[in-house]
C-alpha cells in the first residue's frame, strides 16, 4: 500500500563518482533508499513533469549551482500524497503536514554528516524519474529550476535517520493538538513574530511545479510524460529572477495565487500597470508580461490557451499584493503585523527624547566650526538598543492608568516598534533650525549689525514656524508620499534593516558566490562590518589621509597644470579612475550606492560625465572669463581675480549701494558654478514635466482620496446622525487603488489614522508664527513673504517628494528660492532669506517628515503614536537649538571671525552671507538678468523641459526597450550639478560598487542580497559615525596632528593653491571697463 506522504531526497553526487544516489526516505512509516540505474550522462536532468496528484514542497535553500559540477551536492525533497484533489483544493493542515515533512528532513540533514561512498545504500527502489537530455524541450536546462539546494555531506545514515525519526516523533505530537482552519489564515496576515513567519512560510505549497506519476512499489517502469501538462507548469525560476524575489517569498505567494479567479488577477493587473507602467524600480520584463496579458483578449475568452501566462500572472499578482513588488522593500519590511506589539511606552519618550536633545545641542554647537561636527540619527538608533534593552533587564514595572490604558516603567522587552519611535524621535531632532543663519547674519557686526536679532522670543519664532510649517505640508501630501506602494523612500531602508538586525531573530542560510553558504546572522554581520568600519575609517580621516583624496595622478607632477585641472580632486575636475578609498567620500549627497537603486547612481553619472565637458569647455574657451579663475571653486571672485568683498557693494546697513557696485566690480563665477546653475534651473522645469508626464495618474488618485477624505471629515462633522453612524476613530482610506493592491496600507487599516485637520491646524499655527516674527521686529520685510515662500513649497513638495521617494535624490529649492526672492526684493539681501527659508526650507522639511512617516509605515508603527512623537521631539530640539545660538552669539568672544577659539569661524554663515548678498543686494537681475553676462544661462530652463519630453517619448515610441525606462531625466540632470567644490571623484566610485550589488548580487543571489545589503549599509555608516566623533573630540579637537608624507602629499602644487589658465598679476584686471 502506497503511504499517505513519503519524503524524497535527490542527492547527485561527484561528476566522478559516476552515478546519483535517490534516497527515499518515509518518515511516517519506515524508510527506504534507492539506486538509479543506469549512471545518467554527465548533464542529463530530472524531468519537469506535473500532476494533480502531488504536493511538491521543498524547504531547503536557494543555491544555484552548476547540476553535476565535481563535489557539488543539492537536496530536493517532494512530498508525494495518494488523493488526486489538486494542491490547492486539500485542506490547509493537510499540506502542512506535508510541508512539516519536508522541514524535519532538512532539518535532520542540517545536523547529519554522510560520507560520499556507501555501498550499504543500496536498498529496494520505490519510485523511479524518468532522465531526458538537456536539448530536450521539456528539459530545466533552458531556465534552471533547481535552486532550492543546499550543500550536503552525509556521515552516517543510521544518525540520518535517528534524526529524522526523533524530529518526526516531536513533530507528531504537535500534530495531535486540534486543528483550526481559521487559524492558519489569520496568522498569515497578523502574526509579527519571527518563529510564526518560519511555520507559517513552511506551510505553503512548493514554489516548484515538480511532480511524477506514481506506481506500484516494485514497479521500476519510466512513466510517458504527456505533452499537454507542460501547459500547467509555471516556470518560477524565471519569476524569481524577473521579480528578484526569495524562495521564501514566492511559496508564500503560491499560497495566495490558488485562491484568484482570472477577473480578479486582471482587475489587479490593471492597477499594477497603471501605478508601474513608467517606474524604473519596478521590473520591466514584468510590465512587458502585464501588457501581453491586459492586450491579448484572447486569454480571457479561451483560458486553457494560455495556461503558462495565467498562472505566472497569478503567481506575480500574489506576489504584489501579499508584500511590496520591490525586492529592496521585501529584504527588510516585513508583510505582517502584530497590533499588540507597543511603541509608545516611558521608556521610548524617555530614551527618544534625551537623545533628540543631546544631538541638536552637539550639532548646534559645532555646526559653526570648521570642520563642523555632526551626530546623525544612526548613532542615536544604534545606541539607543543597549539602553532599550537595559531598561527591560532592570527597571520595575511601576507604572499608572491613564485614559483607560496602563503605562509602565518596563512593560515588557524592548520591541523593534518602540526602537524605531525612538529612531524617528532623533531623525526629526539633529537638524538644526536653518533661520539660525538669519540670525548669525542679522546680529554679528561684521554682517548686517542688526542687534534685535538677541531676542529669544523672535528667534524661537521663526525657528518654530519654518519647522512646523513643514509638519503641516507633509500630513497634506501623505497620499502622494506615503501611502503610494511606489514611493519606496531607499534611505528608510538602511534604517529599517538596522532595527532588524536587533530585532529578529530568524537567521536562514543563503547561498552566495563561489558555492559559498551565508549562516552568519544579520546582528553579528552588523557588528563585524561596523568593527571593521570603524577601525578603517582612522586610516583615510587621520592616520593616512591621502587615502580618502587619493589624487596619485597629481603626485607624479603636482605643478603640471591641465594634469591638476583634469584629475585633482581638491581643485580640479576629479576625472581619476581610482579617487578615494574612503567609504565617506561616496556618502557626500546622502546617495549611498548600496540605498539608491543603480539606475539612479547611473544617471548621475552620466549627467555628471556630460556637464564634465561643458565644464572643461567653457573653461579652456574662457567661456564669462572663467579661464582667470579655479575650474571648479564655489566662491564669488571679483575683476581682479581675488575673493569678492562683499562691504564694498553695500552701505552700512547692508543695502544695496550703485555707486560702490560700479566702482569696484561685478561678480564672477568659476567654470564648475556657472554649470551648475544652468543646470539647476534645469532641474527645476524638468522636475514639474517629468511629474505630470509621468505621474500625473498617481497625483490625480491621491486628489481624489484627498477630496473623499475631505468630504467625509466635513459630513461627520456637520450631520449628527453620519457621525453617531461611524466609528469612533474613523480611519482616512489611502487611495482605493493603492489600498487594493499595497499589503502596508492594508496592514495599517487596524491603526487610527491622523485626522487631516491636526496638520491643518499644525500648518495654521506655524504660518501665524511666522507672520508675527516679520512683523514684531524691524525685519524690513513684507509678510508676504512668508505666503509666496508657502506657494513656491506648495507646488513642488509633491514632485521633489516623488522624486526623493523614488531615486533617493532631493531636488533642493535653494537655488529657485534665491532667483525668485531675489528678483523680487531686489536689494533687500534679509527679506530674500525669509523667502528662502519659508519656500526652501519647508519644502526640504516636508519632505524629510513624510521619509519618517514612512518608516513608521513599514514598520507598522500607529499614525497618532508617530505625529506626536514627531511634534514633541521637534519642539524639544528647537527649544535646545536657539537655546545654544543665543548663549553663542552673546557669550563666544569674536565668534566667525579669523580670531575664534576653537576653530569657530562660521564656514556655513559666510558662505549664507554671500549669497545673501550675491542674490538679495546684488540681485540676479544684475548676473542672470537680460543685462547681466550670465544671462545665456536660463537656457537651463527650456533645456529641462525638452529632456524630459524626448526621453517621454522615446518610451512612448518603444515601450519594450527596457534600458529606456531606466533612463531617469531629472537624475540625468543631477548629474550636472555635482560641481563646485564636488566633481567627479564623488561620484565615479559610487558606479561599480552600485552595479555589484543592485545589479550582479541582487540578480544572481537574491536570498545573500535580501539579507546583507542594507545591513552592511548601515554598519559602515554607524561605523564612520562613532570613528568621526572619537577623532574629533579625541584628537582634531585638541589640534593633536599626525605629519607625515602621507598627510601631506595630497596637498602639493595645485592641490594646494588652485591654478587658473591664465594668470594675473594686480592692477591688471578682466572683464569689461564698464557694468550696470
Amino acid at each position: 500500500m502506497i503511504p499517505s506522504a513519503v519524503s524524497w531526497l535527490l542527492v547527485p553526487l561527484p561528476q566522478g563518482l559516476g552515478y546519483w544516489l535517490l534516497a527515499a526516505i518515509r518518515v511516517l512509516s519506515g524508510a527506504g533508499l534507492l539506486l538509479i540505474h543506469p549512471p545518467p550522462v554527465a548533464g542529463w536532468l530530472p524531468a519537469p513533469v506535473c500532476s494533480r496528484d502531488l504536493s511538491v514542497s521543498v524547504a531547503c535553500l536557494s543555491h544555484p549551482i552548476p547540476i553535476l559540477s565535481p563535489c557539488n551536492f543539492f537536496v530536493i525533497i517532494i512530498s508525494t500524497t495518494t488523493t488526486s484533489a489538486s494542491p490547492a483544493s486539500r485542506p490547509l493542515h493537510h499540506r502542512r503536514r506535508l510541508s512539516d515533512t519536508s522541514s524535519i528532513v532538512c532539518r535532520s540533514l542540517r545536523k547529519t554528516k554522510v560520507p560520499l561512498r556507501q555501498p550499504s545504500l543500496r536498498f529496494p527502489p520505490l519510485r523511479t524519474i524518468r532522465l531526458l537530455r538537456p536539448d530536450s524541450p521539456s528539459a530545466f536546462h533552458q531556465r534552471p529550476s533547481l535552486r532550492h539546494f543546499f550543500p550536503a555531506s552525509i556521515e552516517s545514515v543510521a544518525s540520518l535517520r535517528r534524526n529524522l525519526a526523533e524530529m518526526a516523533d516531536s513533530d507528531n505530537e504537535k500534530s495531535r493538538a486540534p486543528y483550526h482552519p481559521g487559524a492558519d489564515q489569520a496568522a498569515v496576515h497578523a502574526s509579527g513574530s519571527d518563529a510564526h513567519d518560519e511555520s507559517a512560510r513552511a506551510r505553503l505549497p512548493n514554489d516548484e511545479a515538480i511532480a511524477m506519476k506514481s506506481e506500484a512499489s516494485t514497479n521500476t517502469e519510466p512513466f510517458a510524460y504527456e505533452e499537454e501538462d507542460e501547459r500547467d507548469f509555471v516556470d518560477t525560476a524565471a519569476t524569481e529572477h524577473d521579480l528578484n524575489v526569495t524562495e521564501d517569498d514566492l511559496l508564500e505567494a503560491n499560497e495566495i495565487a490558488s485562491q484568484y479567479t482570472l477577473e480578479q488577477v486582471r482587475d489587479i493587473m490593471v492597477r499594477v500597470y497603471k501605478i508601474h507602467r513608467t517606474d524604473p524600480n519596478f521590473p520591466s520584463s514584468v510590465i512587458r508580461k502585464i501588457a501581453l496579458f491586459l492586450e491579448n483578449e484572447d486569454v480571457f475568452k479561451q483560458p486553457g490557451r494560455h495556461q503558462l501566462l495565467i498562472q505566472e500572472m497569478k503567481l506575480e499578482a500574489a506576489l504584489v499584493t501579499s508584500n511590496s513588488p520591490y525586492a529592496e522593500v521585501r529584504a527588510v519590511v516585513s508583510n505582517k503585523d502584530d497590533p499588540k506589539i507597543l511603541s509608545s511606552t516611558i521608556r521610548t519618550w524617555v530614551i527618544g527624547l534625551v537623545f533628540g536633545a543631546i544631538l541638536a545641542f552637539i550639532n548646534q554647537l559645532f555646526d559653526i566650526r570648521q570642520p563642523a561636527i555632526r551626530v546623525m540619527a544612526n548613532v542615536a538608533q544604534l545606541l539607543a538598543y543597549p539602553i532599550g534593552k537595559a531598561a527591560e533587564q532592570w527597571l520595575p514595572d511601576y507604572g499608572f492608568t491613564l485614559f483607560g490604558i496602563r503605562h509602565s516603567l518596563n512593560p515588557g522587552p524592548f520591541t523593534r516598534k518602540e526602537h524605531m519611535l525612538i529612531t524617528i524621535m532623533a531623525n526629526v531632532a539633529y537638524n538644526t533650525p536653518y533661520t539660525n543663519y538669519i540670525i548669525w547674519v542679522q546680529y554679528l557686526p561684521q554682517y548686517f549689525n542688526q542687534g534685535y536679532a538677541s531676542h529669544f522670543a523672535y528667534q524661537i519664532l521663526i525657528a518654530l514656524s519654518t519647522n512646523f510649517i513643514g509638519y503641516g505640508i507633509a500630513g497634506v501630501c501623505r497620499r502622494f508620499l506615503v501611502y503610494p506602494s511606489f514611493c519606496v523612500w531607499p534611505a528608510s531602508l538602511v534604517t529599517i534593516a538596522l532595527n532588524s538586525a536587533f530585532h529578529t531573530g530568524a537567521n536562514p542560510p543563503v547561498a552566495g558566490p563561489f558555492r559559498k553558504i551565508w549562516r552568519i546572522s544579520r546582528l553579528k554581520f552588523f557588528y563585524i562590518m561596523f568593527v571593521a568600519m570603524f577601525i578603517w575609517f582612522w586610516f583615510p580621516n587621520y592616520i593616512f589621509t591621502a587615502l580618502s583624496k587619493f589624487n596619485w595622478i597629481s603626485w607624479i607632477s603636482p605643478d603640471h597644470r591641465n594634469l591638476n585641472i583634469i584629475t585633482g580632486i581638491n581643485n580640479g575636475l576629479g576625472m581619476n579612475p581610482f579617487p578615494t578609498f574612503d567609504w565617506n567620500v561616496l556618502l557626500w549627497d546622502s546617495a549611498d550606492p548600496l540605498m539608491v537603486p543603480f539606475f539612479s547612481t547611473l544617471n548621475r553619472f552620466i549627467g555628471a560625465f556630460i556637464s564634465f565637458w561643458v565644464v572643461l569647455a567653457f573653461f579652456y574657451k574662457n567661456v564669462y572669463n572663467t579661464g582667470y579663475i579655479p575650474i571648479n571653486s564655489n566662491r564669488v571672485w571679483n575683476r581682479f581675480g581675488d575673493i569678492y568683498n562683499i562691504s564694498k557693494v553695500v552701505n552700512k546697513h547692508g543695502i544695496f549701494n550703485a555707486t560702490k557696485y560700479n566702482n569696484y566690480s561685478p561678480p564672477y563665477l568659476s567654470a564648475g558654478n556657472v554649470v551648475i546653475y544652468m543646470f539647476f534651473f534645469g532641474i527645476y522645469t524638468s522636475t514639474l514635466t517629468y511629474t505630470i508626464l509621468y505621474h500625473h495618474n498617481e497625483i490625480a488618485m491621491g486628489f481624489k482620496a484627498l477630496w473623499i477624505n475631505f468630504r467625509e471629515s466635513v459630513s461627520d462633522l456637520y450631520h449628527k446622525t453620519v457621525r453617531t453612524a461611524l466609528p469612533k476613530r474613523s480611519r482616512a482610506p489611502p487611495p482605493p487603488e493603492d489600498n487594493i493592491v499595497d499589503v502596508h496600507n492594508r496592514l495599517m487599516q487596524a491603526y487610527p489614522e491622523v485626522p487631516g485637520w491636526w496638520y491643518l491646524t499644525c500648518l495654521a499655527c506655524a504660518i501665524g508664527l511666522g507672520v508675527a516674527a516679520v512683523k514684531g521686529w524691524e525685519t524690513q520685510t513684507t509678510v508676504g513673504v512668508v505666503f509666496y515662500g508657502l506657494a513656491l513649497c506648495l507646488v513642488f513638495v509633491i514632485p521633489v517628494g516623488i522624486i526623493k521617494a523614488m531615486t533617493g535624490i532631493e531636488v533642493t529649492l535653494n537655488v529657485l528660492a534665491e532667483f525668485i526672492g531675489g528678483s523680487w526684493v531686489d536689494g533687500n539681501a534679509l527679506a530674500m532669506n525669509y523667502f528662502k527659508s519659508f519656500g526652501y526650507v519647508t519644502c526640504a522639511h516636508a519632505v524629510w517628515f513624510c521619509n519618517d512617516l514612512k518608516l513608521a509605515h513599514y514598520v507598522k508603527i500607529p499614525p497618532r503614536q508617530t505625529f506626536a512623537a514627531q511634534m514633541v521631539a521637534t519642539f524639544v530640539s528647537t527649544l535646545v537649538c536657539v537655546g545654544v545660538l543665543n548663549f553663542q552669539l552673546v557669550h563666544i568672544k569674536n565668534v566667525c571671525t579669523e580670531e575664534a577659539k576653537f576653530k569657530l569661524t562660521c564656514p556655513g554663515v559666510n558662505t549664507f552671507f554671500t549669497s545673501s548678498v550675491l542674490w538679495g543686494t546684488v540681485g540676479p537681475t544684475r548676473t542672470f538678468g537680460h543685462s547681466g553676462q550670465y544671462s545665456e544661462m536660463l537656457v537651463g530652463f527650456p533645456l529641462g523641459v525638452v529632456v524630459v519630453v524626448v526621453i517621454w517619448l522615446l518610451n512612448r515610441k518603444f515601450p519594450h526597450w527596457a534600458w529606456t525606462r531606466q533612463i531617469h531625466p531629472v537624475a540625468l540632470m543631477y548629474g550636472g550639478i555635482v560641481w563646485a567644490p564636488y566633481n567627479m571623484s564623488y561620484i565615479w566610485p559610487s558606479v561599480p560598487i552600485a552595479y555589484f550589488s543592485w545589479i550582479y548580487l541582487k540578480s544572481r543571489y537574491v536570498g545573500l542580497w535580501s539579507k546583507y545589503n542594507f545591513v552592511l549599509s548601515a554598519a559602515w555608516s554607524c561605523g564612520i559615525a562613532i570613528a568621526g566623533i572619537i577623532i574629533f573630540f579625541g584628537l582634531q579637537y585638541r589640534e593633536t596632528e599626525f605629519k607625515w608624507w602621507g598627510n601631506t602629499v595630497s596637498d602639493t602644487g595645485c592641490e594646494d593653491n588652485a591654478c587658473t589658465l591664465y594668470d594675473i598679476d594686480p592692477p591688471q584686471f578682466f572683464g569689461p571697463d564698464k557694468w550696470n
